[in-house]
């Protein structure tokens, strides 16, 4: 007899590729109007799972180095919520350089696992969490120098007591308003839609923006985006993705700062906190699989 989190991962091996590639097409995209009155909107990316611990085409240093020179906007920062211990990553040589590069070039290093795997935050015994938030605060330490501020759940999947934890410890926990949906999950890590997926999102989000949900911080409106690091598609691709940013902000008439992109570590770190969810009650967007996933709001 499966137990309920063995009967999920069971579940999400055979179904996320799937359900990944297909959910920007289940949805009918709400109107538009043509041309909305909205602050500037400026990217804020994030990438998750990394460092990469591969000691040959490794996809962290290639996406460093887009993101030092690209065909958009020089010298971009970007907040990376690692794992610190992981045994493929964080926890090897390799990575443990590759957090140092990130950081010493004007990245955020922001905390997702301090565990071995890629182990869910709901799931774990409530000592254990503690403990692997602890760790992996150090980790950070001993490579910024100060305590990591932000954090992200492992497949976005989160409750009060999470919540609790997190705020306990000074961490404050970031979502996203746009996911390439590219997570490398056991082999698959291409995506058939790079360009209809973020535009069905920004075009969601963009109901909001006319709304006024979204913070103006510094005269723009911070937008998240979020990667995966550790998947050599989006490594190639990245260049890419960053033009794509760009059309369909335009398509949807939404204007962008003069500069789309984070190039200040400061500036950075204060937009990412303003956007953190401070509770769990209200709706809080949740990417692709998941979204569903959690809507079955599992104990």
């Amino acid at each position: 007899m499966l137990s309920q989190p063995d009967l999920w991962k069971w579940l999400i091996v055979f179904c996320i590729p799937f359900l990944n590639s297909c959910s920007v097409s289940q949805h009918t995209p709400a109107p538009l109007q043509d041309q909305v009155s909205i602050a500037p909107i400026r990217f804020l990316l994030t990438f998750d799972d990394g460092p990469s611990g591969a000691n040959r085409n490794n996809s962290t240093q290639k996406i460093l180095d887009v993101l030092a020179q690209n065909s958009v906007q020089p010298d971009i920062k970007a907040v990376f919520f690692v794992q610190t211990r992981a045994v493929r990553g964080g926890g090897t040589a390799v990575g443990l350089a590759l957090l140092q590069r990130a950081y010493a070039e004007g990245h955020l290093l922001a905390l997702h696992t301090a565990t071995k795997h890629h182990d869910n935050h709901r799931f774990l015994k409530p000592e254990d969490l503690d403990t692997s938030l602890q760790l992996g605060i150090q980790d950070l330490v001993a490579i910024s120098g100060s305590a990591p501020r932000l954090v992200r759940p492992p497949f976005w999947s989160y409750n009060t007591n999470t919540l609790s934890n997190y705020h306990r410890l000074g961490l404050q926990m970031l979502l996203t308003d746009l996911s390439a949906n590219d997570g490398k999950i056991h082999g698959v890590n291409w995506s058939w839609r790079k360009r209809s997926n973020l535009l069905y999102q920004l075009r969601q989000m963009k109901v909001g923006l006319a709304d006024g949900r979204f913070p103006i911080i510094d005269g723009n409106i911070p937008v998240v985006v979020t990667f995966h690091d550790v998947n050599t598609y989006t490594a190639r691709n990245m260049d890419v993705y960053l033009q794509i940013l760009l059309q369909v902000a335009k398509e949807l008439n939404l204007l962008v700062a003069e500069k789309p992109f984070y190039d200040d570590s400061i500036q950075l770190e204060k937009s990412a906190l303003m956007r953190t969810v401070r509770d769990s009650q209200g709706e809080h967007y949740i990417p692709g699989f998941w979204g569903w996933l959690w809507g079955l709001r599992l104990n």
